[in-house]
């Protein structure tokens, strides 16, 4: 595998650090997951569980070794040095300062390793005003504007189905340390990490930023590409509770539905952009898909070749034949799923270990190199 040969300590806990090293793992690396005495990893008790773990903490956490340290005692900390030590990366998710204090900050590491890889995972970063504030995914979704074009039917900021703020902090830091053992290679030397959840959000606006960039304003989600405003990106209801996304804007998409339902004079109105315009098309799209059920719009679209989706639950998508075809879906030895790397190589694939590690169940790691 890729990463085989790679340690990596990781002293993070709920969702980006632990999605970071857990890509790491899928592809071979050693992880090494350091946890408080007692509880651990909050994600142990997030949830439910199917078994002698979370849900949540499994998903984030299989394939790692468990060491339990308290940080605060001298002997922990010295046994948690002489680890990293012996270590390619090493990530954690501390407020600022914390690492500092508890002596296992970059600076006290790189003076005893300086090929380590250090990545620090917080909401806003190592500075700024913010630097010191508690905040989760959502309270920097907020400040960076991200929540304020995810609105509800009363445009009212709805909170999201899933938390972009992690998952993009978690993906931006895998990219970063990447790149960093990339470039270990030619130099022989490590570097420091510095990963904002809020830097990750914004930097992810960019395909919604045309408003306001070119013209100073607000953008309006209900007028606007991919958020409202265009009849061929958008969620319709169809009869008997299912609903279907139209999710492809090219004429060749409009004109081939609009074409087979009838009203080819809809078209242009599509053709000229996002805006309320298009509402009479948004309005006999709502009509018409109403009046069959979801299975016949999957098979009309499909062979109109029209860029769809059917809404699926999160039980159908782990039926849907494109998942389970692609292997997404994995089991452990218990019968559990587990969801696979979305990272396909062909040479040299991810092996995912589905075994989930008990609290300090790795304890006799320490002391080893």
């Amino acid at each position: 595998m890729k990463l085989a040969g790679i340690r990596v300590i990781d002293l993070s806990n709920f969702l980006p650090g632990p999605l970071l090293t857990l890509t790491m793992a899928d592809h071979g690396a050693e992880v090494i997951k350091i946890e408080q005495p007692g509880e651990g990893d909050p994600g142990r008790q997030i949830g439910l569980a199917d078994g002698p773990h979370t849900v949540f903490f499994r998903n984030h956490n299989r394939g790692k070794k468990s060491i339990a340290l308290d940080l605060k005692k001298e002997a922990d900390r010295a046994a948690l040095l002489e680890l990293a030590a012996t270590a390619d990366v090493f990530v954690e998710s501390f407020r600022p300062g914390v690492a500092q204090r508890l002596g296992v900050d970059h600076a006290t590491l790189r003076q005893r390793h300086p090929r380590l890889v250090y990545c620090s995972i917080s909401a806003f970063g190592q500075d700024g005003p913010y630097r010191d504030r508690p905040a989760h995914d959502i309270a920097t979704e907020a400040l960076t504007g991200a929540l304020s074009l995810n609105v509800g039917n009363d445009g009212q900021p709805a909170i999201p189905g899933l938390p972009v703020a992690d998952l993009l902090s978690g993906l931006n830091g895998l990219a970063g340390v990447l790149m960093a053992l990339l470039r270990r290679q030619s130099t022989g030397q490590g570097d420091y990490i510095d990963i904002s959840m809020m830097d990750s959000v914004l930097a992810a606006l960019r395909n919604v930023a045309g408003p306001t960039f070119a013209e100073n304003r607000q953008p309006d989600p209900k007028q606007e590409r991919t958020t409202g405003g265009s009849a061929f990106y958008r969620i319709y209801p169809t009869r008997g509770g299912g609903h279907i996304t139209l999710a492809g804007q090219e004429p060749k998409f409009i004109h081939a539905l609009l074409n087979d339902l009838g009203r080819p004079d809809l078209a242009p109105a599509c053709l000229r952009g996002p805006g309320e315009h298009q509402k009479p098309v948004m309005d006999f799209l709502e009509q018409t898909f109403r009046q069959h059920p979801r299975g016949y719009w999957e098979e009309k679209l499909a062979r109109l070749d029209v860029c769809f989706g059917a809404v699926n639950t999160l039980p159908q998508a782990l039926r849907d034949p494109q998942v389970l075809a692609r292997g997404m879906v994995l089991r452990d030895e218990a019968g559990r799923p587990h969801i696979a790397s979305p990272i396909r190589f062909l040479d040299e694939p991810g092996a995912p270990n589905l075994l989930t590690p008990a609290l300090d169940e790795h304890h006799g790691l320490l002391g080893q190199r």
